[in-house]
């Protein structure tokens, strides 16, 4: 049976498991060149980053080359949705699919479905664009596969 896999925000971790992942970035970017110098510089032990290291990852690092779903809530305003999919198609992501659903109370429910293999820029940061487009009320992320 497979492991099953859950999206944490960040600040609900416990801080070893956002350590581990500060250690990784350190050592991926070169800012750290060994795993004693990682773990030293965020304030972890070794042994708590061997064992966290292979559990935990950035998750533009796990959408990469997937297909993301995001459910998003727009006000019924010209050119919001128009927004959103430039956004995304300016970020090189592939649309898949794309649900609307009726306006009912000045808002619709949309839910997008796209490549993310392509990407110019990391999935949370399209994500954080999408958010602050003006009448995007809420987005969340559905799923991915």
């Amino acid at each position: 049976m497979p492991e099953k896999l859950y999206l944490v925000q960040e600040k609900v971790l416990p801080q070893v498991l956002r350590k581990t992942a500060e250690a990784k970035e350190l050592l991926k970017t070169g800012r750290a060149a060994t795993v004693n110098e990682a773990v030293r510089a965020v304030g972890i032990s070794r042994s708590a980053f061997y064992k966290y290291r292979d559990y935990i990852f950035p998750f533009q690092e796990a959408s990469r080359g997937k297909i993301l779903t995001i459910s998003l809530m727009l006000e019924h305003t010209v050119g919001v949705l128009s927004a959103v999919l430039n956004s995304i198609a300016a970020a090189k992501g592939s649309i898949l699919t794309i649900n609307q659903g009726i306006p009912l109370q000045g808002v619709a429910d949309v839910t997008i479905s796209f490549e993310t293999k392509q990407l110019n820029v990391d999935v949370s940061e399209l994500l954080t664009t999408l958010a602050g487009i003006p009448g995007v009320r809420k987005l969340e992320i559905r799923g991915q596969s």
